[in-house]
């Protein structure tokens, strides 16, 4: 049986000199100068990618500076910075916008009146809100290990580092890719788009105006933006050049859907007419890894779906998410013993799933799935 703990709610730069990968053409439909950035008819072919998730989360509290650097300097081509507002409008990197298990703020009694009740995606949840805390105020606090019953070497990192913006994270990845030689992408998620645009707060433009402020709303530049709803990512496909990628997962549909009546699932955007859809808008697709591979009554890795063999014929990339060393998060197949926190063979894994044709990965553990690529040319 798979083993999960809790965790919060929802399933995931260079300078204007730095160059995209290898841009290989398709023979399906054109709609100009965007289809050729986000639709069906781009592909970046260069190599099998790997994107640090939330950074190198597996060895340092998520969606830090030092996260994000450590998964660069283990040879990550992406890192991933989750996209959420504050309450003056700037774009932070955070999970969630509830900050209560990512961050020290139940420490500090001046923001104790800021705990609330919220609705988010439908599901009623407590605790301390981006949107309620200027980025002065959240500049204050400290970030902390998420989920420290399995990593608790990450909690000797609590309290140390700040919540980063999303210009930070460019910042920081233009400087390493100067310092590494090599061109260190951003694969932005903006979260929760529906309910930060209830809040007055839409992720979108801000989006937008920090790409083209960096000179990255190009087709060449090392950036993917995604989400897991739709309605954003077509509105992104008429302002940004850069590639899209529609997030999905193996239960449940966007919340979008949901607030529209749209009846369809994740599902059927996965079916091999729902990618065709998808490549209308967006360059690729990023699922959750059952969806590839399901994992069996037992826990164990079963047979493979078709949804990597349909999404490139509909001219997608495909990078699943989340590969992650610990027992908790393995089939059963890779798994090293029974205690949910130690190491298993994220190796085998990564090699079982990377047979099936993907493009890339969301990883926490950045040195292994560079080691296994290495192994494996």
């Amino acid at each position: 049986m798979k083993r999960f703990l809790p965790a919060a709610i929802s399933a995931f730069a260079v300078g204007a000199t730095l160059l995209a990968p290898q841009v290989v053409q398709q023979s399906t439909q054109q709609n100009g100068g965007q289809a050729q950035a986000a639709g069906s008819a781009y592909q970046h072919r260069d190599k099998f990618i790997i994107i640090g998730h939330r950074g190198a989360s597996g060895y340092r509290p998520e969606h830090t500076l030092a996260s994000y650097e450590l998964a660069a300097r283990m040879g990550a081509d992406y890192v991933e910075p989750d996209l959420v507002s504050t309450k003056d409008h700037v774009l932070v990197t955070r999970h969630e916008p509830e900050i209560g298990g990512t961050t020290d703020v139940a420490k500090h009694p001046e923001f104790a009146n800021r705990k609330k009740t919220k609705v988010l995606d439908g599901v009623s949840l407590t605790g301390w809100f981006t949107e309620d805390f200027t980025l002065k105020e959240l500049k204050t606090l400290r970030a902390e290990e998420r989920i420290p019953a399995i990593r608790q070497h990450n909690t000797a990192f609590n309290d140390r580092y700040q919540i980063p913006t999303f210009q930070e994270v460019i910042d920081l990845t233009k400087r390493l890719s100067k310092e590494l030689g090599r061109p260190i992408g951003i694969y932005p998620e903006t979260k929760h788009p529906t309910y930060f645009r209830s809040q007055g707060l839409p992720l979108e433009p801000e989006l937008v105006k920090t790409l083209n402020r960096n000179g990255l709303n190009r087709p060449d530049a090392k950036v993917f933006v995604q989400s897991f709803e739709v309605s954003n990512l077509i509105a992104l496909h008429k302002q940004l050049r850069v590639p899209l990628v529609q997030l999905t997962d193996a239960v449940g549909r966007p919340y979008d859907f949901t607030v529209s009546g749209d009846k369809r699932t994740y599902a059927d955007i996965t079916s091999a007419k729902g990618l065709r859809e998808v490549a209308k808008y967006a360059a690729g697709v990023g699922p959750y890894k059952e969806q590839i591979i399901p994992f069996t009554a037992d826990g164990k890795l079963g047979k493979q779906t078709t949804l990597v063999a349909d999404a490139h014929r509909a001219g997608l990339v495909v990078h699943p998410y989340t590969f992650r060393v610990e027992n908790n998060f393995l089939p059963a197949d890779f798994d090293s013993d029974a205690v949910p926190s130690d190491s298993g063979n994220l190796f085998g894994e990564i090699a079982a799933y990377r047979a099936t044709g993907i493009d890339g990965l969301f990883t926490d553990n950045t040195d292994i799935a560079v080691a296994q690529r290495a192994e494996a040319k």
